[in-house]
């Protein structure tokens, strides 16, 4: 998964530094506010890898005596703020562009190198989003695509995947635009392409952001893994039942679990340590994720009358 990750980050930020610069000359000899929001959508993005970078490295990080659960939750916060920058940056950005030039229209000059900057971006952001496909593809397995990004643990995985397609959209609007505003001398048109690639960098960002929010907000594992939990659990015989379980993602890998277990009455303290000993093994076995795993002791009749105030 890391690896993977680090792949699809690093062809994409392969593909944003080789046309980010390009964009903006290309804008400032034809004069296209869309050519300069295109640029800027590359800056952005390639500032959102970067930012990713830092965040897949700092989650690495060993437990110490201030975070002993780790810094698995960095991933979660850089993902956030890529999606933050998407929105204000990027999205924000081209849109003041397309706005100011549909209500200032300016003439805009030989769009020939334009239509080769476009061409060569289109190449590179789509051999990137190839990778990011293939990638995510991998990860997903049969899994539809949207349940997949919503089940991921992984913004990284998605993240640059949603960045990519946005791109390659935007691209192919600001060409079509491009074309019309000269094909029909009707300059405003150029600015209507920047003010359509900002609303598709706002609506990928929104989607970024609800994702990668959840997440750092604590995330626990899904109703199908609880049930897997709860039915190796009740298989041990000093089980009644498992009456809760709590969890939350620390990072991609890394699962914080709290099980409340109903243990049958007749066991001395010995017999307790070891049975809990034994389903911690056994848990961690099964799920590798489950990085750090407690077990609460709790009996039947405390569980109803819990349940009984509860309402």
């Amino acid at each position: 998964m890391a690896a993977s990750s680090h792949k699809t980050i690093y062809a994409a930020l392969a593909a944003n530094l080789l046309i980010a610069v390009t964009k903006f000359i290309a804008g400032a000899i034809s004069n296209s506010a869309a050519m300069i929001a295109e640029g800027v959508h590359s800056l952005v993005d390639t500032v959102n890898e970067l930012l990713l970078l830092l965040g897949l490295h700092r989650s690495k990080k060993k437990p110490d005596a201030s975070h002993p659960f780790g810094y698995g939750k960095e991933l979660y916060f850089w993902s956030f703020i890529v999606s933050i920058m998407i929105f204000g940056l990027g999205g924000g950005i081209s849109i003041y562009q397309g706005i100011a030039h549909i209500i200032k229209p300016e003439e805009m000059g030989d769009p020939t190198v334009n239509y080769i900057v476009l061409g060569l971006s289109i190449i590179f952001e789509g051999t990137s989003l190839i990778i990011a496909i293939k990638q995510f593809n991998q990860v997903r397995g049969t899994t539809p695509f949207w349940e997949a990004v919503v089940k991921s643990k992984d913004p990284s995985s998605f993240l640059v995947l949603f960045e990519d397609a946005a791109a390659v959209a935007g691209l192919f609007i600001v060409m079509i635009f491009v074309y019309l505003s000269h094909a029909f001398n009707k300059p405003y048109l150029d600015g209507v392409a920047s003010l359509l690639v900002g609303l598709i960098l706002v609506v990928v960002s929104a989607i970024l952001a609800r994702e990668s929010r959840s997440l750092l907000m604590g995330e626990g594992v899904s109703s199908t893994t609880r049930d897997k939990i709860c039915h190796l659990v009740e298989g041990n015989e000093q089980v009644i039942k498992v009456q809760h379980i709590l969890s939350t993602y620390q990072s991609p890998t890394e699962v914080l679990m709290m099980l409340i277990v109903a243990f049958k009455e007749d066991m001395d303290t010995g017999e307790l340590n070891v049975a809990i000993d034994r389903i911690r093994d056994q848990v961690k076995a099964e799920f590798e994720f489950v990085r750090f795993i407690m077990i609460q002791p709790e009996s039947v009749e405390h569980h109803m009358l819990w349940n009984d105030d509860s309402h």
